[in-house]
């Protein structure tokens, strides 16, 4: 009896299935990116228990053709590619036909859509990725594609899934990349009737970066751009003040694709030089354009991870685009708005008893990465008052439904959900304005000020005044930066002169390492470093070059060999600055030192020399900055407006 034997299509279905649907996100994930293919403008997705009950996404798109939405459910069957040149063009997000039939292979699924043109639209109902049923409907131009009870017939599966809080997260997480990664799609999200995210559609990055991550994160962004021969790019990173502790705020975008690449978010952060933390990441929106010919999107089912042509020009062209975006900006920290931004988090519960009354007719936002809910941020009356809107807006759509008799129960879920759908733009021109308004106000472009001393606190932070408030300066931060940059000047002027041992330097390494080495030898010539075999799996040194430190020579030996080993290549350059940070840092003056006023006004007006006066060489603010405003806000010197009669209610 033959032992191999053809799998059955609805088993190798559901073995598809364990690769591209992990869990409910990697649903919405595919359904949404086929919503995009099919030129839509408008994608509302809603949820029930995250998505393990029920996934239902209704888009505006150009819809599936009768003949087609059956066909559309068969394993590798895909409208997006037709031959082997196609697969290393692919400008859509889907082409490999695998997320239909594995979604349908573990779930209930109900399709129904109309495309332009046709006199009816289709209603498609498989269960276990078999058909049930098949029959005309009368449906407007998209698709709205409803999956139910997922993972009903593999209940292996569910031991995986997560609790009901992370895998909303991890939706959120993905909805919020793909609004990212297409600003000119009004996205909506729902959970069980709440709305946790809304974009506005209109084609602005900007304003989509406020839809995710709030106004006030969206103020503190600036945008880049660049371009060569090979790669455009374009989009948004946060100021070093603004900083996450991981890289999941980073979003890299390749020709529409949000993909994940640890390359390009190191060149991110490292574009950042010392203006960042050590351990702390930017919130950056980067969107980059190419050949499709240059990207391989055929890596991974996910197609999240790719692999680039020409990558170590990208960085280049990457770094630059950042590092010019932050040269000019004023990047004193604002002590009041990090005094605000600190306060201990509260509950969704105390927020909404403390919201003014018009502010509690609009929604919780959700922040998918976080994964906590918050309030956004109204800056102005004018714009709360803006919200007293929304209501009519909806009530002059709905007023219609007061005639409707005896509704059949399925219908009316059908029509509130279309409902829903159509006024979506209706009611998002409010929030569009609102948030245009606030993000269009202008900000000072004052690089550094010029400040004049008043005076010292515990010997560790000097006070100095100027037309804008007060500043509170870190003297051992100001006097570190200071010295870097010096020491990384001298330390820069590097020659090929070398010094002689007295007593030669003698390493040992494990055999792979040393197999490494002794590869790389002709590299360590060309910076002045002669390593000779001594037996076995060591290595002699007996000279160096001039530039090296007094008494740390074998130190910074062993560092340079370590960095080759490590990242593959020895950057001078990097282990330059790492050595000027830790001279700086030595020799600076410590806390509970006290400065003269001579030796004070001498210390800020060379920091006011650096290129970069804002951060120590780890990171951390040099100085911060109380406003005129900020201190009158403190004192309570300005007023809060009396609250009517009805915000009282």
């Amino acid at each position: 009896m033959a032992k191999i034997l053809e799998l059955s299509e609805q088993l190798a279905n559901q073995i598809a299935a364990g690769e591209v649907v992990e869990r409910p996100a990697s649903v919405v994930k595919e359904l949404v990116e086929n919503a995009i293919d099919a030129k839509s403008t408008q994608i509302d997705i809603y949820l029930e228990e995250a998505g393990l009950k029920k996934i239902q996404i209704v888009d505006n798109g150009e819809g599936i053709a009768a003949e087609d939405v059956s066909q559309a459910f068969k394993r590798h069957a895909t409208s997006k590619i037709y031959n082997q040149a196609d697969l290393f063009r692919i400008r859509t997000l889907g082409f490999r036909g695998e997320a239909l039939p594995s979604i349908a292979s573990v779930s209930k699924v109900t399709v129904e859509t109309s495309s332009e043109g046709e006199v009816s639209g289709t209603r498609l109902v498989l269960v276990g990725g078999k058909m049930e049923r098949h029959e005309k409907a009368a449906l407007r131009r998209g698709t709205k594609i409803t999956v139910e009870q997922l993972f009903f017939n593999t209940p292996a599966r569910l031991k995986y899934v997560k609790t009901i809080q992370t895998e909303l997260a991890n939706i959120g997480d993905i909805v919020n990349r793909l609004a990212l990664s297409h600003p000119s799609i009004a996205f909506r999200l729902f959970h069980e009737g709440n709305q946790m995210l809304r974009t506005s559609g209109n084609g602005e990055l900007r304003q989509t970066i406020a839809g995710v991550y709030g106004v006030q994160t969206t103020k503190k962004m600036r945008s880049i751009e660049a371009k060569d021969l090979d790669f455009t790019i374009r989009g948004y990173v946060s100021l070093p003040e603004v900083t996450r502790a991981s890289r999941n705020y980073i979003s890299t975008i390749i020709n529409g694709r949000y993909i994940k690449n640890f390359v390009l978010n190191k060149a991110i952060t490292q574009a950042y030089g010392s203006k960042l933390m050590v351990g702390r990441f930017p919130i950056a929106i980067i969107e980059i354009e190419m050949d499709p010919l240059l990207v391989d999107v055929n890596v991974h089912p996910t197609k999240q991870e790719v692999r680039l042509s020409k990558e170590a020009e990208l960085v280049t062209l990457l770094k630059q685009s950042i590092s010019e975006a932050l040269r000019e900006e004023n990047l004193i920290p604002n002590a009041y708005e990090n005094k605000m931004f600190a306060k201990e988090e509260k509950s969704v519960e105390q927020i909404e008893l403390e919201m003014p009354r018009q502010v509690k007719s609009d929604r919780l936002a959700y922040d998918s990465i976080s994964g906590e809910f918050y309030v956004p941020k109204l800056a102005t009356p004018s714009i709360a008052s803006e919200l007293e809107e929304i209501p009519s807006i909806i009530e002059e759509k709905t007023s219609h439904l007061d005639s409707i008799k005896e509704p059949n129960i399925e219908e009316t879920k059908h029509e509130a959900t279309d409902l829903a759908f159509a006024i979506g733009h209706e009611t998002q021109h409010v929030t569009t304005q609102m948030v245009k308004r606030v993000l269009d106000e202008p900000v000072a472009k004052e690089r550094f000020p010029h400040l004049e001393y008043f005076g010292q606190m515990h010997g560790t932070y000097l006070f100095a005044q100027s037309q804008n408030g007060l500043y509170i300066i870190d003297q051992h931060a100001a006097q570190e930066r200071i010295k870097y940059e010096l020491f990384r000047e001298q330390i820069g002027h590097v020659t090929t002169d070398r010094q002689a041992l007295l007593v030669p330097i003698v390493l040992e390494y494990p055999s792979n390492d040393y197999v490494k080495i002794e590869e790389a030898k002709d590299t360590f010539e060309q910076i002045g470093l002669t390593l000779e075999p001594f037996g076995g799996y060591s290595i002699v040194v007996r000279e160096h070059p001039t530039w090296f430190i007094k008494g740390k020579e074998e130190q910074t030996i062993r560092e340079l060999i370590e960095m080759f080993l490590e990242v593959g290549y020895i950057s001078i350059k990097e282990f330059r600055e790492a050595t000027a940070i830790m001279m700086s840092c030595k020799q600076s003056i410590k806390a509970n030192h006290y400065l003269d006023e001579r030796q004070a006004r001498l210390l800020l007006e060379e920091l006011a020399q650096c290129d970069n006066p804002f951060n120590c060489p780890h990171g951390r603010p040099v100085l911060i900055h109380f406003s005129n405003g900020d201190m009158e806000k403190l004192f309570k010197r300005i007023q809060d407006p009396h609250r009517s009669l009805r915000e009282e209610g």
